[in-house]
């Protein structure tokens, strides 16, 4: 008989679980308290208690050929960054390609999850639901946890003193959805982020000013890269990787930094980060700088002090007449129906590799999407879900809990370095080693070193090009024929999108190389005169 397997949520990680649980010959039964597939991807004009919440306005800030599933790439017409509605297109597309809609149970909201009696010997937990006022208990021999991370939002009130006094609306950024009613108004946003940096260059379009708080900065990164490519398909390589790696730290945060300032000066737009030495996550947003440049948006420092009307600043500077504050500070890690089975403290979870909490005598629990890598999560997901099917069925198994503790401390340690301590960076990790890292545990990293020999053509894409998630479908298990093709393949679907318009090639010599000839015969002509 098939391993039942609870899966917690229906967005990406549970979609993506589902159909590797069929992928693994395991029953899959998904409980979704919503009516509909998408999770953080379904926009909603309402704000629901338990659900992750978005503005109607979300793009992704990876692009389609990096953050696609690995055996099944996303239309060719679909643009490079995706709306919102978009990516629950492609969702929806999925699903019914895998036929995984007959698993889910809609409307479904799940109240526990404890142990079994036996779980000791059997690893069984028992699973408690309810559906329009009715409960209902199962055991399942593993349980998915897929509920995400963008659920319970941290208002930090006691931050900001005199926020009793303020007259204005305060709210947090997961309650906003479009600009219409801030036509306008003064409006301050604390924080730095994604959503932070999102609401206040839409706000600033309609409201009389916008002002952005932030304590200690951020780079900021556009999506549009090298020769107009989309920014992933040119910074996530392996060859980027492996210098990152086998270069000194040093050298590696100067070269970051470097990289991140091409665009403009972070330093003249107030925006360099408070210690830019740290690899933390930068803001992806196209339209800051120029909001910044021309007014609309003033980025000031922390938030001393709030009156009826104003925000006294760290530097001393106030502002007047504010009307408005959106309160973009990120959401509190939370799992009430797990009781105390996964430990939080301080907004820390303790799980091996993100994935298992280490301290249960047998491995049938795992949290799915709970990181937050510098690069596209829905192929760190789908192999987290590879590998944890995997261990459900025993074909993996995993160290022992003295070993998985040892590598959390570790990686923590790694973390505080690289990325620093910052509530926001918790959960971060570099994209290329961790999605290696659970290819290695799966068996499906590609070996480039044998495919010089056998396919060179492919083992120079896979190190000089995209770190896309096709390459964990060349070998192993779940091996796609369809992988080396989507590879080679992928420029023209990037390209595809922007072709909208016939343009006719043109034949004359391109001045650019002519020049680059002219250039080498000079310094040949010169060295040659050197020597006479």
């Amino acid at each position: 008989m098939a391993k039942r397997v609870a899966v917690i949520g229906a967005g990406v990680s549970g979609l993506s679980s589902i159909k590797c649980c069929l992928d693994e010959d395991l029953e899959p039964i998904c409980f979704e308290r919503s009516s509909d597939i998408g999770g953080l991807w379904k926009f909603t004009e309402n704000v629901d208690d338990g659900r992750a919440s978005i503005y109607q306005s979300v793009v992704t800030n990876t692009s389609k050929e990096m953050s696609c599933f690995s055996d099944f790439p996303m239309p060719d017409d679909f643009p490079n960054f995706l709306h919102n509605s978009k990516v629950l297109e492609y969702f929806r597309i999925f699903a019914k390609k895998f036929d995984l809609l007959k698993y889910i149970q809609f409307q479904t909201t799940v109240l526990s999850v404890k142990k079994h009696p036996d779980f000791a010997t059997s690893g069984q937990w028992v699973v408690v639901t309810e559906n329009n006022g009715k409960e209902q208990s199962a055991v399942f021999d593993g349980v998915m946890i897929c509920s995400g991370h963008h659920v319970f939002p941290h208002l930090p009130l006691e931050s900001f003193p005199g926020i009793q006094k303020f007259k204005g609306q305060y709210f947090h950024s997961r309650q906003y959805k479009h600009p219409e009613g801030f036509e306008k108004k003064r409006i301050l946003v604390i924080g730095i982020g994604n959503s932070a940096s999102d609401i206040a260059v839409e706000l600033c379009k309609k409201a009389a000013q916008v002002f952005i708080s932030t304590r200690h900065g951020s780079w900021v990164l556009s999506r549009i890269s090298e020769d107009g490519y989309p920014w992933d398909l040119t910074f996530l390589t392996r060859f980027r990787a492996m210098l990152y790696n086998i270069l000194p730290r040093i050298v590696v945060k100067w070269a970051m930094e470097k990289v991140m300032s091409q665009w403009f000066n972070h330093e003249n737009y107030g925006l360099v980060p408070q210690n830019k030495y740290l690899l933390k996550e930068p803001v992806i947003n196209d339209d800051l700088p120029s909001r910044i440049l021309y007014g609309a948006i003033k980025v000031k420092s922390r938030v001393k002090e709030l009156t009826e009307t104003s925000a006294i600043f760290e530097d001393g500077t106030v502002e007047e007449n504010i009307d408005i504050i959106v309160f973009a500070t990120g959401y509190t890690v939370s799992f009430p129906f797990l009781e105390d089975l996964v430990k939080v403290e301080n907004n820390m979870v303790s799980l091996y590799k993100f994935i298992f909490p280490p301290q249960l005598e047998k491995s049938t629990l795992a949290c799915i999407g709970l990181i937050q890598p510098l690069g596209p999560i829905f192929p760190a997901i789908e192999l987290q879900a590879r590998w944890v099917t995997r261990v459900f069925k025993g074909l993996c198994t995993l160290p022992s809990e003295r070993t998985m503790m040892e590598d959390i401390i570790k990686r923590n340690k790694k973390r505080i370095d690289w990325f620093g301590e910052s509530k926001s960076q918790l959960l971060q990790t570099s994209y290329i080693s961790y999605v290696d890292e659970l290819a290695v545990e799966i068996g499906v990293k590609p070996d480039i070193l044998s495919l010089l020999l056998k396919d060179p053509k492919l083992a120079v894409k896979l190190y000089f090009g995209p770190c896309n998630s096709y390459q964990y479908r060349l070998v192993g298990p779940g091996q796609w024929d369809g992988a080396r093709n989507a590879i080679f393949t992928q420029k023209q679907r990037t390209l595809k999108p922007l072709k909208t318009r016939a343009i006719k090639t043109s034949s004359t010599f391109p001045v650019s190389f002519l020049l680059k000839i002219l250039g080498l015969l000079a310094v040949v002509v010169a060295f040659f005169s050197q020597l006479q």
